[in-house]
């Protein structure tokens, strides 16, 4: 982080009794910033239809996650067969 002269300060801005990360702790726990490409950018309006979307697509992976673990514990052993010849 570059340090700046005084000479690039005005005089009103006074840091002297600032406290370094005084607000971190509540910006950790109030925000969850991710920053979207164009093209998704352009698929979604606002916040609210990017979360609409993820949650959709959150349930549809639990979905897929419980069919798929039913559906691996219910099928048996198939039987082989053989080709006629």
């Amino acid at each position: 982080m570059k340090r700046t002269t005084d000479k690039e300060m005005f005089p009103e801005y006074d840091f002297s009794h600032g406290v370094r990360g005084k607000y971190v702790a509540r910006l950790g726990k109030g925000s969850n910033v991710v920053v979207l490409d164009r093209d998704v950018q352009r698929m979604f309006p606002d916040s609210q239809a990017v979360n609409a979307a993820l949650r959709a697509l959150g349930k549809a992976v639990e979905v897929s996650r419980k069919s798929t673990r039913q559906s691996s514990r219910s099928t048996q052993p198939r039987a082989k067969t053989t080709r006629a010849a």
